[in-house]
């Protein structure tokens, strides 16, 4: 909670990244409160009312997942509606003035993501949500140790992961009101 509100606050893209772990991690725990709080909560060393509401915090984001049906697998709503967010904002960088630095660091994405298509196997989502699923599956990929699936998404990598940087920058701007995306430069 306390890590998810700061990164929240920082950079949406590691938000999410984050969140998705945090399902899995969930998941792999059973949704059990007792190993929830041995594995998560216990070891953070904090106050019992602090790891109280911590525990809540879990278990909150438990219940989401099992209401929405994604016990098995799949996001919650919330972060599909910040990856929803962050597509529109790709879409109006790609036409405004504004967006200039960005569809050049995209550019170099587009050509491949094609290809990226195929390896995750996923055809109908945004451009956005692809280049966070390929992230996530690069650290899943690592974790697991399963080399040779990283390696055919690692190259592209280094040419996404300026893309997110980018639009999480714009995003925080955009949130913080830093930037109006329809003000002209000049202006």
């Amino acid at each position: 909670m306390y890590i998810a509100r700061s990164k929240r606050r920082e950079n949406i893209a590691e938000y999410i990244l984050y969140l998705w772990q945090l399902e899995d991690l969930l998941r792999a725990l059973q949704f059990s409160p007792e190993a929830i709080y041995s594995q998560l909560v216990k070891p953070q060393r904090l106050t019992p009312d602090k790891e109280q509401e911590l525990l809540i915090w879990y278990m909150d984001l438990v219940n989401l997942l099992r209401e929405e049906g994604k016990e098995g697998q799949g996001h919650l709503e919330h972060t599909q509606h910040l990856i929803n967010d962050l597509q529109n904002l790709h879409l109006q960088l790609m036409a405004l003035p504004i967006g200039e630095n960005y569809r050049q660091l995209y550019a170099r994405v587009a050509p491949e993501l094609p290809r990226l298509r195929e390896v995750l196997g996923n055809r109908e989502i945004g451009d956005i949500e692809l280049c966070f699923r390929a992230l996530y599956a690069t650290m899943l990929y690592r974790i697991k140790g399963e080399a040779s699936k990283k390696k055919a998404i690692d190259d592209v990598l280094e040419i996404i992961s300026p893309v997110i940087a980018e639009l999480a920058k714009i995003y925080r701007q955009v949130e913080t009101g830093e930037v109006d995306l329809f003000k002209q430069k000049d202006e």
